[in-house]
C-alpha cells in the first residue's frame, strides 16, 4: 500500500481545497408576488409554487 513519502504542507493542502468551495444560492424573483425565494422552492411570501397555492397564507 503506498504511502506518502512527505507530509504535505498547510499551504499545499489549501490550495488544493480552493476548488471545493460551494456558490452561495442564486435567489430569484417569485412571479406572484415578486419577492425573492430559492428556486425550485415555495414561496415564503405568498406560498405559492408553480402557479398553484401550496401553503394558505394569513391573508385570505
Amino acid at each position: 500500500m503506498p504511502v506518502p513519502k512527505r507530509k504535505t504542507s498547510k499551504s499545499k493542502r489549501d490550495m488544493r481545497r480552493t476548488h471545493q468551495k460551494t456558490d452561495a444560492p442564486n435567489p430569484t424573483a417569485c412571479p406572484q408576488c415578486g419577492e425573492s425565494k430559492l428556486p425550485h422552492r415555495t414561496c415564503p411570501s405568498c406560498g405559492t409554487y408553480k402557479g398553484r397555492d401550496v401553503i394558505q397564507s394569513d391573508d385570505d
